[in-house]
């Protein structure tokens, strides 16, 4: 067995059509699971599925809105039809939302990002955890935000929502421990992706200035943090949060 390997583990990575969803589904094709790379953008996430098929790992896009609740039921089950087992979950897909002071925030813009950012996580959660329970064991990997912990500057919404998938994160893990089931989290500061390349450079600039390290980090650095979560050898961490900030947070 090679370290950290995957072998037989069977994985959902949501927003796995690009950023950091397509670097942790790399990663785990890469540690020879099979891979159910999950987007609402099902043809990104079969291009994305495509690229990984050299990896000789089942890799297999399926779409889902995971902020409509029977979307996520139906993509569970075509997992399930495809794989029979689930044993890694994470939950990886959200927006930015706008990024404006709060008084421009319209009912829109918050109820949208909360849909998907927060939501979309427990309906994940809700559909795959009595699978997990029935065969007494799962990995579930939630990324929030380092803005869950201090706050971003005109991005309430998007603050408030990965605030909640940290509290999320640590209820849900008390509640399924003695199911050999852990649940954790992690906060990535501003990592290298699209988001970056198409946002607004003033509040993006604003947000790479509190990094200590002095650079925005890598899907690739992400996904490594992930697959260690993922793995074996965490086993004895569940309810936990870890930051990938570049410095940023230290507590």
């Amino acid at each position: 067995m090679t370290f950290l390997d995957l072998t037989n583990r069977v994985a959902i990575v949501t927003g796995a059509a690009q950023g950091i969803g397509l670097a942790i589904a790399k990663r785990f094709a890469m540690a020879h699971a099979s891979v159910a790379m999950v987007d609402v953008n099902l043809r990104g996430a079969q291009e994305a599925a495509n690229s990984l098929l050299v990896t000789g790992a089942p890799v297999t896009a399926f779409s889902c809105d995971v902020s409509n609740p029977e979307s996520v039921r139906n993509m569970i089950d075509a997992v399930l039809k495809s794989y029979h087992q689930i044993d890694i979950l994470v939950n990886n897909a959200g927006i930015v939302g706008r990024i404006a002071p709060i008084q421009d925030q319209t009912d829109d813009d918050w109820h949208r990002l909360l849909a998907i950012d927060l939501t979309g996580v427990f309906y994940c959660c809700r559909a795959v955890i009595p699978h997990m329970i029935n065969r007494g064991t799962g990995r579930i990997i939630n990324i929030a935000s380092i803005a869950g912990k201090e706050g971003n500057l005109n991005m309430v919404p998007y603050s408030a929502a990965k605030a909640g998938v940290i509290g999320l994160t640590k209820a849900m893990a008390k509640e399924v421990v003695q199911h050999n089931i852990s649940i954790n989290a992690v906060t990535p500061a501003l990592i290298q992706t699209s988001v970056m390349d198409e946002g607004p450079a003033d509040p993006i600039n604003d947000i790479a200035k509190l990094i200590p390290m002095g650079r925005a980090g890598r899907p690739e650095e992400v996904a490594a943090l992930v697959h260690w979560l993922a793995s074996d050898d965490a086993s004895f961490s569940t309810g936990a949060i870890f930051d990938i900030s570049g410095g940023r947070a230290t507590y």
